[in-house]
């Protein structure tokens, strides 16, 4: 049995139970789910190294790419071994300590690939509505310092979680009806007011994912009135064709991503716990295994390099 620190109310480890109800099927749900991970791992870390090579593809909407691709291969491994690790080997406990860093590693990672899908729309604006600017607007230290701004937005928004979560007392049960150590699924097992954890997540989804949001819808706003306005009908599909990855990609992260943020405030007794627990991992496995698949085959340069990549060409030659 896990011990429990009575002077503090505080577990020296908690249970990560998996997914609730589907325990005796864990070991069949943990191929689609590893299956997944590993496609994501090749698909990002192959694009990582196409862009890196390839200096046709050394621009800032690939730069953009990478910090995507270097967020998603961080969110998925933030959580992934460990659930194999409770679906294969029953290697349910997690320490304390350890649970808390994962909930802010998690979390700081989702809230990263938001504020990077929001950078991509700023460089799909930029690119259409300043065509010949483009190149001088987003220059090399601007995009970093971009990319920097959203890494420290999302690590000093989601830092106090983990300090809220540990200042509470768990003094009923240790056992986490997840996969992985989530923020709202931690702090649930406590035996005192979580209003003040509930509210500060609000706050937080507020400032980066509905900040975010309203930054792409701006953004896709001011594209469609710059787009609509070319004369020319191929002008107008080709400009459209340059978003289509994009728009693609917010779709597969904010998709699960709303479902998993809802029906943890407001449908836990409308979905079924295995159904939201099964979202809440395909949130970090979906974007991860098909924004590199996406952006390949919508993403003409991408595709070029491929080709020349296989037919055993040197990368970066005209």
């Amino acid at each position: 049995m896990t011990s429990f620190n009575l002077t503090h109310l505080t577990p020296s480890t908690f249970i990560l139970n998996g997914i609730p109800g589907l325990e005796a099927d864990q070991i069949w749900i943990s191929i689609p789910f590893f299956s997944m991970y590993l496609i994501a791992m090749v698909g990002n870390c192959g694009l990582l190294y196409l862009i890196w090579i390839e200096e046709a593809l050394h621009r800032p909407m690939y730069y953009f790419l990478s910090m995507l691709s270097l967020t998603d291969i961080a969110m998925g491994t933030s959580a992934m071994p460990k659930v194999m690790c409770i679906f294969w080997f029953k290697l349910r406990e997690i320490d304390f300590d350890a649970c808390l860093v994962q909930m802010f590693f998690i979390h700081t990672f989702t809230g990263m690939e938001s504020g990077v899908l929001m950078l991509m729309a700023l460089d799909r604006y930029i690119a259409i509505c300043y065509p010949l600017r483009y190149g001088t607007i987003l220059t090399n230290p601007v995009i970093t310092a971009m990319g920097l701004i959203t890494f420290l937005r999302g690590v000093i928004l989601i830092m106090p979680f983990p300090y809220l979560a540990k200042r509470l007392p768990y003094c009923h049960t240790n056992v986490i009806p997840h996969t992985y150590c989530d923020h709202m699924s931690v702090v649930k097992l406590a035996c005192a007011s979580i209003r003040v954890d509930a509210i500060y997540g609000l706050i937080v989804a507020m400032l980066i994912g509905g900040f975010d949001i309203l930054c792409i819808s701006i953004s896709y706003i001011m594209i469609f009135r710059a787009v609509v306005s070319l004369s020319s009908k191929e002008a107008r599909r080709k400009a459209f064709s340059t978003c289509t990855a994009h728009i693609s990609t917010i779709t597969i992260s904010y998709t699960p991503a709303f479902f998993t943020f809802f029906t943890h405030r407001f449908g836990g007794h409308i979905i079924a716990p295995h159904i939201h627990i099964i979202m809440a991992n395909l949130y970090l496995l979906l974007p991860p295994m098909l924004n590199p698949i996406v952006y390949g085959v919508k993403t003409k340069q991408i595709q070029e390099s491929v080709i020349k990549l296989f037919k055993g060409g040197k990368v970066g030659e005209k």
